[in-house]
């Protein structure tokens, strides 16, 4: 396992290198100048031609990139355009309600995902299988900015019950101010966990060894957490891995929709802004995340199921 996790580090490597130079390209292929978007009014050609020498704009393309890649060696990020602080310290301030929004968001999915795929298996073809099928269509359709909007107009304006947008202050109206966010989120990536497991938990109720713990005259409870939801922990964490992607650009959406100063909001604005080092080192992060929970996804499977080689 320790061999096949450096085997993996090692492929990420140039997976990384990927991600830097296309979001590279793509970022400097947008029109305009970072530099006038920051001194707007007091834009004089001698303040442009200072500004872009300080933030290197002035040398070619190939030069800018490979400054980057070497800064990278040391950690450094470089400097924001527009905010003028370094960009390691503006992500450590953003990092920690994207990160709790994930992390909320999960296990609020994975709570939905087994519940319902559970219902649904069991009650293949009765209403209640049908109903959970036709929400979770519905949902999968609607885009995480409609999900996250419907539930504002309901919960936040309606009842009153959330905040609208922002974060609270304290622990408990912390957690409670990410609730509707963390909901949207689990909505929008719900579906696609809620159709594989199901179909897994359907193959697995008519296996042959199943049959077998019914014969010897196990009760169904007993079956169905021991033999079925066990056998399927394996379908729903490569799931989880295989949408990690999903996950994160569900959360960058809903963050904006809820005015949450995460991640999400902050590469919104640096793209608008042509930000450029912000907006390099967030590609770079959100790449190094789906990087690690490929990895952790693979390294968890094989936990969970002797009979996989890595």
């Amino acid at each position: 396992m320790r061999r096949y996790a450096a085997r993996r580090v090692l492929h990420a490597v140039p997976v990384l290198f990927g991600v830097t130079l296309i979001s590279f390209l793509l970022v400097h292929a947008i029109p305009g100048d970072p530099i006038r978007t920051m001194l707007q009014l007091h834009a004089t050609p001698d303040a442009v031609a200072y500004w872009r020498q300080f933030y290197g704009l002035d040398l070619p393309l190939p030069i800018q990139y490979l400054d980057f890649l070497g800064r990278l060696g040391t950690l450094d990020l470089g400097q924001s355009i527009q905010l003028r602080q370094p960009v390691s310290d503006v992500i450590v301030q953003r990092l920690g309600p994207t990160f709790a929004i994930i992390v909320y968001s999960v296990v609020l999915s994975l709570l939905i995902t087994f519940v319902l795929a559970t219902v649904s298996a069991l009650r293949v073809g009765r209403w209640s299988d049908r109903a959970i099928q036709v929400v979770s269509m519905v949902t999968n359709a609607m885009p995480a900015f409609w999900i996250g909007l419907t539930l504002i107009e309901i919960f936040c304006i309606q009842l009153g019950l959330f905040p609208a947008s922002g974060l609270r202050d304290g622990p408990l109206p912390f957690i409670w101010s990410l609730t509707l966010p963390s909901v949207t989120v689990a909505l929008y990536v719900s579906p696609v966990l809620i159709r594989g497991l199901r179909s897994t938990m359907i193959g697995l109720l008519h296996a042959d060894f199943v049959d077998a713990a019914r014969a010897r005259g196990l009760p169904e409870s007993s079956i169905l957490i021991r033999y079925v939801l066990r056998n399927s922990l394996v379908t729903l964490v490569t799931m989880v891995g295989l949408n990690v992607g999903f996950l994160i650009g569900g959360t960058i959406v809903v963050e904006n929709v809820f005015g949450i100063a995460g991640i999400g909001q902050l590469i919104v604005s640096a793209v608008t802004s042509q930000d450029f080092p912000v907006v390099q080192a967030c590609v770079l992060l959100i790449g190094l995340w789906v990087v690690t929970v490929n990895l952790l996804t693979d390294l968890l499977n094989a936990a969970l199921d002797p009979r996989i080689r890595l």
